[in-house]
Formats: C-alpha cells, sequence, structure tokens
C-alpha cells in the first residue's frame, strides 16, 4: 500500500518478527488453500503461536513477548483481527493484555483482503513449505467460522448483511474493505460482490451508509464521497491548494486543451517539473517542499521520477480515482475560473451558478 501511494518506507519494530507472525497467522488461518486467503477461519491465538514456534525452530517460550508484540503490532496495522469473547479487542483501544491473548481469537484483517489475485499462487506454494501447525488443546473443536467473531462494524450494516449466508457475507465485507482502502480502483473479477449485480447493490447500500458511493470506471471499482459530502478531514492551506492547482493545469488542463488526453480523468501521464512549480509560484522553496510532501502523503499527488532525473515531476494522485462524475465537472469548472476569471467560459460558469442558486432559494 505504501509503494501504491508513493511513500517511504518506516521502519516496523523487529520487523523480521512481525513478518514470520503474519506467516504464521496465515498458515493457521488459510485452512483452504483452495480458496481466497481471506477471510479464512478464526483460530485460537496458542495456535499461531504453535506455528510460530515451528517456524522459527524455537521451541521454548524465551520469545514470547517478542511474539506478543508482533501480534498487537499488526492487530494495530490491520492485518490481523484479535478477538476475545465477542468483542473485538481493536474496539477496546486495539491493546491486548496477556490475560486477553489466553482466550482470544486470530483472524486475518481486511488488509489481507487487497493482496492482488495474481499473488495467491506464490502464496499458496509459501504455505505449501511450511511447516503444519502442531495440535494444540482442543484447536480442533474450538476453530471457529470467521463469522462468529467478526466485527460486522456498526448496527447501521447488520441488516443488510442478515439476509446473506456466511460466504456472501465474506464476500461483502471484503469488497467493502478492498474499495475502501486501495489506492487504484480494483478489477471486479476478483471479488463476485462486485460482479453480481445484487450483491453490489448491497455493497451500494452499505457505503451508502457512511456517506460513500462505489464509481464504475469500465470493469474497475472504487469508492468516493456521495455527492454533496465531505470529508470532514483538515482542509488544505492556501499554499497547498495552490501546488495543487498549479499540477493540475499543468498536468491535466494544458494537456487536454491540447488533444494529449481524451478521457474524462484527472490523472495524467505528463507530470510536472518541480522546476515548473518554482517557477510558477511564490511559495518559498521551502514551503513549496513541504507542501508538495503534505499533497504526496494524501494522495493528491504522485511523484514520478526518471533515470535521468530530469523529466520526471509531479502528476495528480490516486485520490483522484474516487471522483464521481459531478464532482470532475465541478473540478473542471473551478480550473476555469482559477486559469481565466475574465474568459467567456468563466462567465458563463458564473451566471449558471447564479441562476441555480437563485432558483433554490
Amino acid at each position: 500500500m505504501l509503494d501504491e501511494y508513493q511513500l517511504p518506507a518506516f521502519p516496523v519494530e523487529r520487523s523480521g518478527e512481525t513478518r514470520r507472525m503474519l506467516a504464521a497467522c496465515l498458515r493457521a488461518c488459510w485452512t483452504d488453500l483452495g480458496s481466497d486467503p481471506w477471510p479464512g477461519t478464526a483460530v485460537p491465538v496458542a495456535s499461531v503461536l504453535s506455528c510460530y514456534r515451528a517456524l522459527t525452530g524455537r521451541p521454548d517460550d524465551s520469545t514470547r513477548s517478542w511474539a506478543i508484540g508482533a501480534l498487537r503490532r499488526l492487530n494495530d496495522t490491520a492485518w490481523i483481527t484479535l478477538t476475545s469473547g465477542l468483542d473485538d479487542i481493536a474496539t477496546r483501544g486495539g491493546r491486548a493484555k496477556l490475560g486477553d491473548l489466553t482466550k482470544a481469537y486470530v483472524r486475518l484483517g481486511p488488509r489481507c483482503a487487497t493482496w492482488p489475485a495474481d499473488s495467491h499462487a506464490q502464496l499458496r506454494e509459501l504455505m505449501r513449505r511450511m511447516p503444519v501447525p502442531p495440535p494444540t488443546e482442543d484447536t480442533e473443536s474450538e476453530r471457529l467460522p470467521v463469522s462468529g467473531y467478526r466485527d460486522e462494524g456498526a448496527a447501521d450494516l447488520e441488516d443488510l448483511l442478515s439476509p446473506y449466508d456466511e460466504r456472501r457475507r465474506a464476500e461483502l465485507v471484503a469488497a467493502f474493505m478492498v474499495v475502501e482502502q486501495v489506492a487504484e480502483p480494483v478489477h471486479e473479477a476478483r471479488f463476485a460482490a462486485l460482479r453480481d449485480p445484487a450483491l453490489r447493490r448491497t455493497l451500494t447500500d452499505m457505503l451508502s451508509r457512511r456517506g460513500r458511493t462505489l464509481i464504475q470506471r469500465r470493469d474497475t471499482w472504487i469508492s468516493g464521497y456521495q455527492d454533496g459530502i465531505t470529508s470532514g478531514d483538515g482542509q488544505l492551506s492556501e499554499g497547498e491548494r495552490a501546488v495543487l492547482t498549479l499540477v493540475l493545469i499543468h498536468s491535466v488542463a494544458i494537456p487536454r486543451s491540447e488533444g494529449l488526453l481524451s478521457e474524462d480523468t484527472w490523472l495524467s501521464p505528463y507530470p510536472v517539473p518541480v522546476e515548473e512549480l518554482r517557477k510558477r509560484t511564490l511559495l518559498p522553496i521551502g514551503e513549496l517542499d513541504a507542501a508538495l510532501r503534505t499533497l504526496r502523503h494524501a494522495g493528491l499527488l504522485t511523484q514520478m521520477k526518471s533515470a535521468d532525473e530530469i523529466s520526471g515531476g509531479y502528476v495528480p494522485g490516486p485520490q483522484f480515482h474516487r471522483l464521481t462524475q459531478a464532482a470532475r465537472a465541478r473540478l473542471q469548472e473551478e480550473l476555469i475560473l482559477a486559469a481565466g476569471p475574465h474568459t467567456p467560459l468563466a462567465i458563463a460558469i458564473r451566471s449558471r451558478r447564479a441562476t441555480t442558486t437563485r432558483g433554490q432559494e
């Protein structure tokens, strides 16, 4: 996911132990290698720890604290979900106590649903090479389907999911998580809830409860805010908005006016060099660099690099996949007003908006 948003990797405490623990969780929870890894099966923590000890070759408990720490990190980052009884530990602050873990269950988290389908074959081969999880006391009798310990979210979604069986519910939740978290639109062939019209209608209703909507582009799907609803997150500063506008004008608007971009999209293969941005803005270099960094971290810009370090630059980022058709049209008008406020087209836009406002009053 960091690669999709072109963000630098950050250090993880005991990253080797964390990776091995994720492999152990996948080996224990992915019981049917003929199906997709997510949602898998909920298994006791003891089963995962047994698999972890078999994988590392350390049968003693000298590294138990490391293993527990790795479980917590994976839980905090949504790679797995720790559950105790019928309550997700994540809903109680994300920190599991050792007492909780003695009776806790592990299931694969929603981020596992974002693994591309073409990676499943490699994962299956890796799982076959890993040691079989040693049996633990009452593990098989306590192994439960994921629905028994899944936090279905708020009660506002339960009435939408309740008519479906376990498999359909899992498909809906998987598609819901994926379209909300991926950086690029996902192909409908990967998820039944995107292919099937009835399931897709339910998925649309689920997103609508959260103020979101499904956005289609050919055979791919992603979610975005419904028209008229804003994210409520921190607003961009004036300088950041100015830099974003410059990139949109030089990367999308100008190439489109020259006939280089024919599609109705705000994504572009034409990067704007940093030198061009420095010439076109009055911002100090430090503020410009800070604005570019903020916009890149927010997914609003993507940095394109080249081997010669000359032809690279910035283009609109993956968040522009989440614009509805109406939002794309509004953005087009705003750029016209910003780039040519006194042009006939800008005057027509302001006149139409004024007429619409008077009509609503």
